[in-house]
């Protein structure tokens, strides 16, 4: 795990830019190692970890510092809805218009407004989650406006995972410039936008560049993960 001084460093680095924990296959103690040294922003991919780490006994309510944010960033499966909306503070992986309204519904039921993101798949690759095309994400932008307990804040994005070495870099400055054109075009319309999050621990270097506004840093700050063999 990063040490406290170098966690300082890198937030200094980043200035204006939001640092977002990612804590997917580490455990609670080290998510609350990290909130000690002062962190305070984290996501997670999958509604298993959200409640292990962050609900109470019920599953159901919170169990985490009242400072603590908490994101869901992971591709969201419409039957987990209702479990994720208690626990979190923003769903960043918002990729169809049906996942939007269940989203919807789910907050009407609890009397909840949820901050989401719309996630477009900026590099093209069929193993990816994210909006197809920008007409598909800027049509659940315009029906975004009918829900009452919805607040579209911003756009989101992976960087390209299968491009070749040698294009790598390029991809991902193309994926992550294609975006804050969107970004930047959509907030003369809609001025709650606030938020492009885009760049993990391998490229957010390139996405501060080119305009990110929260990176999401797993490896970096956690460690490698341990995945089960």
């Amino acid at each position: 795990m990063i040490t406290k001084d170098a966690l300082d460093r890198l937030t200094s680095t980043l200035g204006r830019v939001r640092l977002m924990a990612v804590s997917k296959l580490h455990t609670s103690e080290e998510v609350l190692a990290m909130y000690g040294m002062g962190q305070r922003l984290f996501g997670e991919n999958h509604l298993q970890e959200i409640v292990q780490k962050f609900a109470a006994e019920d599953g159901r309510t919170c169990n985490r510092p009242s400072d603590l944010e908490l994101h869901m960033i992971g591709h969201l499966q419409s039957n987990k809805v209702n479990r994720v909306v208690p626990l979190v503070d923003m769903i960043e992986s918002v990729d169809s218009a049906a996942l939007l309204r269940k989203i919807d519904a789910s907050c009407s039921r609890i009397g909840k407004r949820m901050d989401v993101l719309l996630e477009l798949n900026t590099s093209g690759e069929a193993s990816k989650s994210g909006f197809a095309t920008e007409d598909d994400l800027l049509d659940c932008l315009r029906e975004s406006r009918d829900l009452q307990n919805i607040v579209v804040r911003g756009l989101m994005t992976v960087g390209p995972l299968d491009a070749d070495p040698d294009r790598k870099t390029a991809r991902t400055r193309e994926a992550f410039r294609r975006l804050k054109v969107l970004f930047d075009a959509l907030k003369k319309d809609y001025p709650q936008f606030d938020t492009l999050s885009m760049g993990m621990s391998g490229d957010w270097e390139i996405a501060v560049e080119e305009g990110s506004t929260e990176v999401r840093i797993g490896t970096m700050l956690f460690g490698e993960r341990k995945y089960d063999v």
